[in-house]
């Protein structure tokens, strides 16, 4: 992850340098699970955009 943005919006760069806009899945919020820069997170990306993408795992 290399920013947290507003609204619980976060850009993450993948392994092959694309940056992605995701946010957090629901059990994440839920749980009150924090992602801070510089965690490596697991990312469920949308088919249709391939700039927008969830959040659904954070890896320390």
């Amino acid at each position: 992850m290399i920013e947290v943005m507003r609204n619980a919006q976060f850009k993450v760069q993948l392994a092959n340098n694309h940056i992605v806009i995701a946010y957090l899945s629901g059990k994440l919020y839920k749980n009150n699970i924090k992602v801070l820069e510089g965690d490596s997170v697991k990312l469920e990306l949308s088919p249709y955009d391939l700039t927008a993408g969830r959040i659904t795992w954070r890896t320390k």
